[in-house]
């Protein structure tokens, strides 16, 4: 009996057991299967890179206007907003008093030239005269020497009969005063003679200084000075028309009419075609870029689809002294006007091709793009510090690792060092 009930149990307990190892067994985790991630093989390659730099627009040109005249404004032919063209007029000034004063300056110009004829022919006359003085004088003078030799041969002949008691002594008192009035009119008629030629050398040749030729430089600078004064009125009657001196818009109307200009600026025009993409960044943002490369501009205020090519004119110094805030001006054509001053932009600006071990920008685990994943033997993920030299968005130039490199295209994905990964 016992053993039959013995028997009976046994079975029973051995399958009691079996639940029991299987209830254990149950208890146990199961091995996850390894992470699949996306990888690339690194490899030496060449890129174009590019900087990004935020922006602004600016006018191509920005001219504030400005009048010197002392006169109010007739008429103001602009409003803000309209487009202009060089040499067009945008308001216009009075000059009535200004004609008046260049009547007046013509009227002495004309004046002073008429002066001028007439120092001419009296300059003419006055040295005629002149050397006709001196042929008269001369002519004195030979006929005071001819008187005086005559009359002293008169006086010896005489003499000679007075010695002899021939001629009374009243007579030859009378010979020699005859010769003391020839000696007297010789000397007077040398003394006009002197005259004349002293006469003669001040009033000079016409055309060859002396007082004459001064006289009509005189009227002839009173002439050109009067002409001078009447062509300064004329320039300040040209500017009284204001005139655009570029293409561009009309930004500020600072006159109306009546109103005189003062020294305010009464007009601001900016030209916008081109316009320039101002981008600003630091020294070492700017420092690789080159002037004559060209920039693509894109305009988020026009849209998403909103980009213009340009062309890098200059990289310009810090902008204020003590700063880290560098401008890369770009030249863009605007001829539809839809870039205007003041828009927001962002500046693509390529930089020098560069050559190296190249793994996808997205690679990178955080902003600083100084570390990467790799998967190395085994299929284990390995972090990896690297340096970026350049990158064009797409791909990165790195240093720090070899050609061959298997890379985790995606820097960001959950998983960390020592982890075995199946990579794709």
């Amino acid at each position: 009996m016992e053993s039959r009930t013995i028997a009976r149990v046994t079975p029973t307990l051995f399958f009691a057991c079996a639940l029991a190892a299987a209830a254990g067994c149950g208890h146990k985790e199961a091995k996850a299967a390894p992470v699949s991630v996306q990888t690339t093989v690194a490899q030496v390659k060449t890129i174009q890179p590019s900087r990004r730099l935020a922006g602004i627009i600016a006018p191509f040109e920005n001219v504030a206007i400005q009048s010197t005249l002392v006169e109010p404004a007739d008429s103001v032919d602009v409003q803000e907003g309209d487009r202009v063209r060089a040499g067009e007029v945008l308001a216009v000034l009075d000059v009535a008093d200004l004609e008046a004063q260049l009547n007046a300056d013509l009227a002495t110009a004309n004046s002073s030239a008429a002066s001028t004829s007439h120092d001419v022919y009296q300059g003419s006359l006055s040295i005629a005269q002149g050397y006709d003085a001196v042929q008269s004088a001369n002519a004195a003078v030979s006929q005071a020497n001819a008187n005086i030799s005559r009359d002293r041969a008169q006086l010896q002949r005489d003499q000679n009969l007075y010695a002899k008691g021939y001629v009374s002594l009243e007579a030859l008192q009378q010979d020699e005063a005859t010769v003391r009035g020839d000696e007297s009119a010789l000397n007077n008629a040398n003394s006009q003679l002197a005259s004349a030629k002293s006469t003669v050398v001040a009033n000079g040749t016409l055309g060859s200084g002396g007082l004459q030729e001064s006289s009509i430089e005189q009227s002839k600078a009173q002439q050109e000075v009067a002409l001078a004064q009447a062509d300064q009125v004329r320039v300040q009657i040209a500017k009284a028309r204001i005139v655009s001196p570029i293409d561009g818009v009309v930004v500020n109307r600072n006159i109306n009419p009546g109103e005189y200009p003062g020294s305010r600026q009464i007009f601001t025009i900016q030209q916008v075609d081109p316009v320039y993409a101002v981008l600003h960044g630091s020294g070492e943002e700017v420092a690789p870029i080159q002037a004559g490369v060209e920039a693509r501009i894109e305009a988020t205020d026009l849209g998403n689809n909103a980009a213009f090519d340009g062309r890098v004119i200059g990289v310009l110094n810090e902008i204020n002294p003590g700063s880290t805030d560098f401008q890369v001006k770009v030249v863009i054509a605007n001829p539809f006007r839809k870039l205007r001053p003041g828009m927001a932009v962002l500046g693509i600006v390529p930089l020098p091709a560069a050559r190296g071990v190249a793994i996808p920008t997205t690679a990178f685990i955080d902003d600083n793009h100084d570390s990467i994943l790799t998967v190395v033997a085994g299929n284990v993920v390995k972090t990896v510090p690297v340096t970026e030299l350049a990158t064009d968005g797409t791909d990165s130039v790195v240093k720090g690792i070899p050609s061959g490199t298997r890379v985790v295209d995606n820097g960001q994905i959950s998983v960390g060092d020592g982890e075995q990964v199946t990579p794709q």
